[in-house]
C-alpha cells in the first residue's frame, strides 16, 4: 500500500468543484484509493464519500492506494492536487 498526507491549502478547502476532480482523476486506476480525515477513511471514488467529510483550509489529509497501480494513482493524484491548488 502507498500513501501520502497532504495539508489542504485551497480557500474553500475540497468542496464541490474540486471533490469532483480528485473522483474523477482517481477513478482512472483500478486500485483501491483511499481518503483519510479526521479519523474517517472514505473511498475516493465516491463523490458523495468525499464531500461527506466537510474538508476544509489547513487540514490535514491522507490518500492511500493499494492495487496493481497503485504507484501510479498516487503520483496522479499528488499531481491533482498541486495542479488545482488544493494541497501540498
Amino acid at each position: 500500500m502507498a500513501q501520502k498526507t497532504f495539508t489542504v491549502t485551497a480557500d474553500s478547502g475540497i468542496h464541490a468543484r474540486p471533490a469532483t476532480t480528485l473522483v474523477q482523476a482517481a477513478s482512472k486506476f483500478d486500485s483501491d484509493i483511499n481518503l483519510e480525515f479526521n479519523g474517517k477513511t472514505v473511498n475516493l471514488k465516491s463523490i458523495m464519500g468525499v464531500m461527506s467529510l466537510g474538508i476544509q483550509k489547513g487540514a490535514t489529509i491522507t490518500i492511500s492506494a493499494e492495487g496493481s497501480d497503485e504507484a501510479d494513482a498516487l503520483a496522479a493524484l499528488e499531481d491533482t492536487m498541486n495542479k488545482e491548488g488544493l494541497g501540498e
